[in-house]
């Protein structure tokens, strides 16, 4: 019989735990209080409401929203997420008192089963237990396995069994490992066959109890590895409405977001004036589209340490950064550079030497040293360069997201393609899941700054 691990993937962990969702909660909380502090003047554009005080019920609740809408946006853009166990500090409170209870639990059963006649009523809890967690794994067709669990682990023929003293929880734990080594993932064949080797009753159930809790998280990642395809529009939908029910509750919340899209258009206006004063011609129009792509490119340009992040896009700033990180690194390293311009310098003097030329002095050796040192400054000429096809690359991954023709690798970046291009993927996937769920919100915020400058508005 072909096992339903087969279809799992390995390293999975635990069920999604009220910890790991409570330091989401209070992350997130915290970002979001950074937002609700008024927003500064801007011209041409009116005050925003001041924050509105929120009972305790109302933050509980808010916090809740916050954290469920954190959570299902981590399952989809993050293709690595896995459900994993709760760690609980080494030497803190809770784990002391953890270890207790369960050391005082596994002995309190043990002196039971050691007793004259044996007590099993600690022990039939367990293995109906075991059951339901055995029976959880089964996928719908697999009608077989479900009724050979309920023929040997049948709860009232095993009370029975207890009552007359002929109840033989050896075999049936035996049942369990065989039954479990049937439902796991390959990988777990290995902690299968450790059971196997334990022949104690009590280290025997407390170890299956550990495996079955792996073998939980296997399953849970496996559904969510599963699912994950079909859950792009639904979470989408999900995220927009629980930022429509903070935003209702917090009228300012959008007031980084429109910081954030106004900073885009000014740098496009500055950057088209600049080019249409040299074709002395007047600056064409500007379309919401092109203010929008334009901006996901400033979050690669972020200065994290001084300016709010907005707040659309802030469950994502890690993401961000880490990219900008990555992209920053098309721009060789000090150490890197000066190694280069010494392997330049040597080779130039070798070559002018064999074909008979002037030698390479150490002057002119210099110079050149300190010109490819300079690469690494910003407002270095070729470091303009680098950066602004960089840029455009990203761009264009954006506005051609939905095609399937690669795009052209500008020149001068082959060297970097692999981790530019696999870059450009991972931006385009987060920029276009952020438009699905915000799109109604940008729109219009696009609008109203559009309007405010008197630039026609040109929806693409």
């Amino acid at each position: 019989m072909s096992k339903k691990g087969d279809h799992l993937e390995c390293g999975g962990n635990k069920e999604l735990k009220e910890e790991r969702m409570q330091d989401a909660s209070e992350e997130t909380v915290r970002r979001r209080e950074r937002a609700n502090t008024p927003s500064p003047k801007r011209e041409k554009t009116p005050q925003a409401s001041p924050p509105r005080f929120l009972s305790v019920e109302e933050l509980m609740e808010t916090a809740k929203g916050v954290t469920n809408m954190t959570l299902a946006h981590e399952i989809i853009v993050n293709h690595a997420f896995q459900v994993k166990p709760v760690e609980l500090p080494e030497g803190s409170l809770e784990r002391r008192v953890k270890e207790i209870m369960h050391k005082a639990f596994w002995d309190c059963l043990e002196a039971q089963l050691k007793e004259d006649p044996p007590i099993y009523g600690h022990a039939i809890k367990l293995l109906a237990e075991i059951k339901e967690t055995l029976l959880s794994f089964l996928l719908p067709g697999q009608g077989r396995l479900h009724s050979r669990i309920e023929e040997v682990l049948d709860l009232p023929l095993i009370h029975q069994q207890a009552d007359n003293g002929a109840l033989d929880i050896s075999q049936l734990s035996h049942f369990i490992v065989g039954m479990m080594g049937l439902l796991c993932a390959p990988c777990r064949d290995e902690d299968i066959n450790k059971l196997k080797e334990i022949t104690n009753i009590v280290p025997l159930l407390k170890t299956i109890f550990s495996v079955l809790d792996i073998m939980k998280m296997d399953m849970a990642n496996f559904a969510l590895s599963s699912i994950r395809p079909h859950l792009m529009q639904q979470s989408a939908e999900y995220e927009r409405s629980k930022f429509q029910d903070f935003f209702e509750k917090q009228p300012n919340a959008l007031d980084y977001t429109e910081k954030w899209l106004e900073n885009s258009l000014k740098c496009l206006r500055e950057a088209r004036a600049i080019d249409s004063n040299a074709a002395s011609s007047e600056p064409p129009s500007l379309s919401t589209l092109t203010v929008h792509n334009h901006a996901y490119l400033l979050l690669l340009k972020w200065d994290h340490a001084s300016d709010p992040f907005p707040e659309t896009v802030l469950m994502d700033q890690v993401r961000f950064q880490e990219m900008q990180q990555e992209a920053e690194k098309s721009f060789i390293v000090q150490e890197a550079l000066a190694t280069i311009g010494e392997k330049l310098c040597v080779d130039l003097s070798q070559c002018l030497s064999q074909h008979g030329y002037s030698p390479f002095y150490a002057e002119q050796q210099n110079t050149l040293r300190g010109q490819i040192s300079a690469i690494i400054q910003p407002d270095n000429i070729v470091h303009k360069l680098i950066d602004l096809r960089v840029q455009s690359y990203l761009l264009a991954s954006i506005e051609s997201s939905q095609h399937k023709t690669p795009l052209p690798l500008p020149g001068g970046l082959a060297p970097v393609s692999r981790e530019l291009k696999e870059l450009a993927v991972r931006f385009s996937r987060l920029v276009n899941f952020n438009k699905l769920v915000f799109s109604p919100f940008y729109q219009k915020i696009l609008h109203k700054i559009l309007r405010a400058v008197e630039i026609p508005s040109t929806d693409t």
